[in-house]
This record gives C-alpha cells, sequence and structure tokens, in this order.
C-alpha cells in the first residue's frame, strides 16, 4: 500500500484545495477509517491556519500543544474523525469534528465547558469474561462496562479523557438524530420508526425533517437528543 497521498485523490471529506500542490498529508491507521479521517498536519494547516506549512505543525505537535479528546497528540498524521475534541490550551480554542450538508469534515468551535466530553455511537457488543460487556464504539475504543444496559446504534456521552459515561442517547423513535452519510448527511431528523430487514443488509431507520419524511440505514444515524441536538451543528464552522 502506498505511503504517498495526490491531492487530487484526497477524499471528498477534505476541504483543502485539490490543485495548489501536488502532494497531501496521507492519515495514519487509527482510530477512524484513512477516507473518513482529516490528518493533524491539514487540521492545524489547511483548517485552523495556525501555520503556513507540514514542517511547522509538526513543530506544534512536537510542542505538545494539541489535544485531541484529552490527550496530547504529538503526530503529524493521526487522524480526526466524526465527533473527535481538539483542544489547543494555549490560546483555549476547542472544536468539535463533525459533517456538514455537503459530507465535509468541519471544525465547530466550542466553548471549553463542552470540550471535555464527546458523543460515541456503539457498533458493536460482546460479552467477555466474569460477565463483562465490551461496547465497541465508533471512534475505535473499546469500554468495558458490568451491566447490559446499551445496545448497538445507542449513543453515550463519555467524559474526558478518563472515558467514563456520563450519559446515553438510546436509537429509539422519537430521538432526534443526526445524519452522518448518504443523500441527507448533516441534517438533524426525528426517528419515527426502526424497520429490522432479517437480510444481510443493513437495517432501515425512517426519520421526519419538518413537513419531509425519508430513511436511511442505520450506521449513517447519530443519536445527539431528544428535543435539542446536545451538540453545536456545523452552521457555525470552520472554512
Amino acid at each position: 500500500m502506498s505511503k504517498h497521498l495526490k491531492r487530487l485523490a484526497v477524499p471528498r471529506r477534505w476541504t483543502v484545495p485539490r490543485k495548489a500542490h501536488k502532494w497531501a498529508t496521507k492519515p495514519r491507521a487509527g482510530p477512524h477509517a484513512g477516507e473518513e479521517s482529516v490528518p493533524m498536519a491539514i487540521v492545524l494547516r489547511d483548517y485552523l491556519h495556525l501555520c503556513d506549512t507540514s514542517r511547522e505543525a509538526q513543530r506544534i505537535l512536537g510542542a505538545r500543544e494539541v489535544l485531541v479528546d484529552g490527550r496530547v497528540v504529538t503526530d503529524y498524521k493521526r487522524g480526526v474523525g466524526l465527533m473527535d475534541v481538539l483542544s489547543i490550551p494555549k490560546v483555549d480554542r476547542h472544536y468539535r469534528a463533525l459533517v456538514d450538508t455537503a459530507g465535509r469534515l468541519r471544525l465547530v468551535d466550542i466553548p471549553k465547558a463542552q470540550a471535555d466530553w464527546k458523543l460515541c455511537r456503539v457498533e458493536g457488543k460482546t460479552t467477555v469474561k466474569e460477565g463483562q460487556f465490551q461496547l465497541n464504539l465508533h471512534d475505535g475504543r473499546n469500554l468495558q462496562i458490568k451491566e447490559n444496559k446499551y445496545a448497538t446504534g445507542d449513543v453515550l456521552k463519555l467524559k474526558l479523557p478518563e472515558q467514563k459515561v456520563a450519559g446515553h442517547h438510546a436509537l429509539a423513535e422519537g430521538m432526534l438524530a443526526y445524519i452522518t452519510g448518504g443523500s441527507h448527511v448533516g441534517e438533524l431528523a426525528t426517528i419515527t420508526k426502526i424497520v429490522v430487514t432479517h437480510e444481510p443488509r443493513a437495517n432501515l431507520v425512517e426519520l421526519r425533517a419538518g413537513d419531509r419524511a425519508f430513511a436511511t440505514v442505520k450506521p449513517y444515524v447519530f443519536v445527539v437528543g431528544k428535543d435539542e441536538p446536545e451538540i453545536r451543528m456545523p452552521e457555525v464552522a470552520i472554512q
């Protein structure tokens, strides 16, 4: 597999000029898929405009000035993906990574009080030793709990960086969902019905946004609250 990435071939989620330069930083394997994340060098240089070159971005990271999900990040190829919280304490700036209605990854400015937690969707669940349950979350985390209280598709509110569960949003009718893929990406809608297909294809979720009703696959549905979203949406995102 190639270690290099040309700008013309960068994922559609990146908001970078494709013809300004020949090469782009390729994300390293990590918590998010390569096509779903943006490397730290591009985040600091092209998203936040804190530096002019990749080398300067590496120096900022080497000075241990940047945190992702409450932990220091020094790898300039480390990918930032959906719901990650990026903080720069020295300048008191905090951001949450979300996708907009064009499917592009944006950094939404958030207050410091919201930078110590993140929302994580449960992608899988298994039983482990001593009767405990292991939850596999969308950002690569594995969380062990003693009680079987959460189902796949549910969303947990985790305190950072200790990873303690501080809240829970169930995938259920009446909940407010944030669509993370498909033709309705970036929209907020209320869940009206969950359709179990009993087939190899993914289960469907029917939703309503105002007067519009539509359906999408379960992996694209990210529950963010009951009546109001708990997160700040990308309308105020940084270009």
